[in-house]
């Protein structure tokens, strides 16, 4: 298993050093921040899912189901007697998930998402009865109704199946139909505002810049980290290919904190360039990790005019284990390089984390570490 973490370890983090080293690419703006006012809303409904092959819900666990059924069929004419009890298997209850694109329209066909929410063992081979699909604000958006895709169960080897998908949820592709559509107006007031899709000064500016050097001077203010307010046209043809004009437009990605990004279940490890270290020392369990600072003393050649000794600093890191091992690494080593080193040793993914979190707190790891 250390082996395993190990490579894997080495292989994730020689990519993100490539991608580092790397010149810097140039990013579209409709790929850092999208118009504000223009999104997608979520819709929910309730329904009922029959056809079932036995694998309904058990009706005398989930009453709901029954009520259902019995207001179903009161709007279509049919009263049951007062103190009917349903003994029914092949119905479940389910909720009925979509989202409503930003300037859909009614007629536009959308993808739903069917999950059961009673003890139903299957919705394979069902059929959703017309379910109403309801917003945030009470209204309805769109209507589904359809046959749903469920995964079923694969033969892995002779004699034995294996199941390959969850069997009490599945979907309807172009299952519903919008009935109306969200008002968006892009802008208000001759204002377009486009959002980062991350907090970033640097970003906004440069965001800004290239809307004013590429489309006019002063049409691009920032407002803050996140908002870029936009001097738009008036007429709706005009706005759309001013927007269309817009997005299109590269920016130069900006140098991003340094972070690192620690997966506690698989143990792998994801930072960027501007991670550094400083010194420390830290022993945890068999193993001592010290990292310490070195002069570098860089003078100017003879004769030469206008020159200046600079001394700078260099990190020395060395890795010991009880057993006497010392792994030594490179001048100048970076977070990946320490990382891989302690792969090498057979370091457990809770380990790595212990000792990057140590370095955290002691000040060590220049850097915001974050755990997923």
């Amino acid at each position: 298993m250390r082996t395993v973490i190990a490579i894997y370890g080495r292989v994730l983090i020689a990519l993100v050093l490539a991608t580092c080293m790397g010149p810097t690419q140039a990013e579209r703006i409709k790929d850092l921040a999208t118009v504000q006012g223009v999104r997608a809303n979520q819709l929910i409904g309730y329904g009922l899912v029959v056809g079932l092959d036995g694998s309904g819900d058990q009706t005398t666990q989930t009453p709901f189901t029954v009520q259902s059924i019995a207001s179903m069929l009161g709007q279509l004419g049919i009263n049951l007697p007062p103190g009917t009890s349903l003994q029914l298997r092949n119905v479940a209850a389910v909720i009925v998930t979509a989202s409503l694109p930003a300037f859909a329209k009614p007629g536009q066909q959308l993808d739903v998402t069917v999950s059961s929410m009673g003890n139903a063992r299957s919705l394979r081979g069902g059929t959703l009865l017309l379910t109403p699909l309801k917003g945030a604000d009470g209204q309805v958006y769109g209507m589904a109704q359809g046959n749903l895709l469920v995964g079923g169960a694969g033969a892995a080897a002779a004699g034995s199946s294996v199941q390959v998908n969850h069997l009490s949820a599945g979907r309807i592709p172009a299952g519903a139909t919008v009935e109306r559509g969200v008002p968006m107006p892009i802008g208000q007031g001759g204002y377009v505002h486009l959002e980062l899709n991350a907090t970033d000064f640097g970003m906004a500016r440069r965001v800004a810049e290239v809307i004013n050097e590429q489309i006019a001077p002063g049409t691009a203010v920032t407002l803050d980290a996140r908002v870029v307010q936009l001097r738009a046209p008036a007429s709706p043809d005009e706005r759309v290919s001013f927007l269309a004009r817009v997005e299109s437009l590269e920016v130069e990605a900006v140098l991003p904190a340094a972070r690192v990004i620690i997966n506690a279940r698989t143990g792998s490890v994801v930072m960027n360039q501007a991670v550094t270290l400083s010194a420390v020392a830290i022993a945890h369990g068999n193993l001592t990790v010290t990292v310490s600072m070195e002069p570098v003393i860089s003078q100017p050649t003879p004769f030469s005019s206008g020159g200046r000794t600079v001394v700078a600093e260099r990190a020395n890191v060395q890795i010991k284990q009880d057993g006497g091992q010392i792994i030594g690494l490179p001048a100048a080593p970076k977070l990946s390089e320490v990382v891989k080193a302690l792969n090498a040793v057979g370091v457990t993914p809770q380990d790595l984390l212990a000792i990057l979190q140590a370095m955290k707190s002691a000040g060590a790891l220049r850097a915001e570490l974050e755990i997923i």
